[in-house]
């Protein structure tokens, strides 16, 4: 819906913003010993590892985008925090320097032929194929809700957008009291944590300047429970009641009246809709697979790409892998979840190419997924999991079902640099590591 990478736009509006490693698809149909379609954080993390052990321009990604933001920063952004200039960087600094970059989208693979072809028609050769495209966000899917984004002086806001994460910030710090409603969609959505976290962030904003006695603040989640693993959903419940933050379950936004402050919620449970007025509404949006991933058959029957949930290899062909938010591995899709399986799903992919992939010793996937639950300015709950057995697999030897200072720090300080350091770079593939040398700590 809203496309704008509104920070570096006079760079690319001049042509300015120029690619030394741009491969040039014009005149042929390149090949590539590996081709990547998506240049976030699953792209970089495989690409950067792939292209050093292969060679210079074996490997190519295709990425339309300028910029590449670290999008789990954007919850600190929408609570003032953080600056939206520290969420972005031309994704020439962070792109690998011995992979091509492919400057387009793709519009559908064909993998009986091993070939992507691109927006523009352009065609693409590959002998391995990783999938890493991210999430679809699905704007329309709500009523009203694009119209409400993009209107003037509107109450409406998301912090799921580059060109409204900003105004995210502006509402918190301007409100003055009434409804501040904050919304969780039933599609499955990246960084889940981030539609509690942003309300709690919010509140305590609200509690500092003075106006939350005159505040009621409304979580409405679609969802069966505040958060999908016991020991982090106790925690958040706790916390909602203690500082009086309404939850509402099974409660989804299906349609926005701007001009009414009017947001309409329907029951799951009943199917009845239920009409609530707000002074500040914050939307996640429906999410969904990127249509392309049915188009091309390489979908599970929902649309996400078809892949071992242990060694993220596609099921019908070796020669495809996936990860991340495009991925069928039922886990969170969160930036903690790709770490980890970026280093399984290259460990398999080089053994693969190598001859030495065993299906049964392959490196496994144990589901790891992470969501730094923000309670306020200076408190957090690092919860740890595994999104296929929802227990907890925490690195630190303490509960991190307590809201903790340090953990705070580590989210908004500490790991923004292991991401742009290490994980773009493929050298940093979760905490396992952390975790075995904090196992020797009596």
């Amino acid at each position: 819906m809203i496309s704008a990478q509104k920070y570096f736009t006079n760079v690319s509006k001049q042509g300015q913003f120029l690619f030394k490693r741009l491969a040039s698809i014009k005149n042929s149909t390149p090949s590539y010993k590996v081709v990547v379609i998506g240049g976030g954080t699953g792209g970089l993390a495989v690409s950067s590892t792939l292209s050093q052990v292969l060679g210079k321009s074996a490997v190519a990604v295709i990425e339309p985008s300028n910029v590449h933001y670290y999008q789990p920063l954007w919850t600190f952004v929408g609570a003032g925090l953080k600056s939206f200039e520290e969420s972005a960087k031309p994704i020439e600094e962070v792109f690998p320097k011995d992979a091509d970059l492919i400057k387009n989208k793709a519009a559908k693979v064909d993998p009986e032929n091993n070939t992507v072809i691109l927006q523009d028609g352009q065609q693409v050769k590959y002998e391995y194929l990783v999938v890493a495209t991210g999430i679809q966000i699905n704007w329309n899917k709500i009523k009203g809700l694009q119209e409400s984004l993009t209107k003037p002086n509107s109450n409406v806001t998301s912090i799921y957008s580059a060109d409204t994460v900003k105004s995210t910030w502006d509402l918190v710090r301007n409100f003055g009291g009434g409804n501040a409603i904050f919304t969780m969609p039933s599609t499955p959505i990246k960084c889940p944590g981030a539609a509690i976290k942003i309300a709690y962030l919010a509140e305590d904003h609200f509690t500092k300047s003075f106006v939350r006695k005159r505040s009621k603040v409304i979580y409405n989640t679609a969802m069966g429970k505040i958060f999908s693993v016991e020991k982090y959903a106790n925690s958040l419940n706790r916390i909602a009641k203690e500082r009086d933050i309404q939850v509402n379950l099974q409660t989804e936004l299906t349609e926005i009246n701007n001009d009414k402050n009017e947001a309409i919620f329907k029951d799951l449970k009943t199917g009845d809709s239920k009409v609530f007025n707000y002074n500040l509404l914050h939307v996640v949006p429906p999410m969904g697979p990127p249509s392309f991933i049915a188009e091309s058959k390489i979908g599970n029957a929902a649309g996400w790409v078809d892949v071992d949930q242990y060694t993220l290899q596609h099921v019908k062909y070796p020669n495809i892998f996936s990860l991340g938010d495009s991925s069928s591995a039922p886990t969170s899709k969160t930036a903690a979840a790709i770490s980890a399986q970026s280093g399984v799903l290259k460990k398999n992919l080089l053994n693969l190419i190598n001859g030495n992939f065993n299906p049964t010793l392959a490196e496994k996937y144990d589901g790891y997924a992470s969501c730094p639950l923000l309670v306020g300015r200076d408190k957090l709950v690092l919860a740890e999991f595994s999104g296929y057995t929802m227990k907890p697999m925490e690195t630190f030897p303490f509960d991190q079902g307590v809201e903790r200072k340090s953990m705070y720090y580590l989210t908004k300080e500490i790991i923004p640099e292991i991401y742009w350091t290490r994980l773009l770079k493929g050298t940093w593939t979760g905490p396992h590591g952390v975790r075995h040398w904090l196992s020797y700590i009596p």
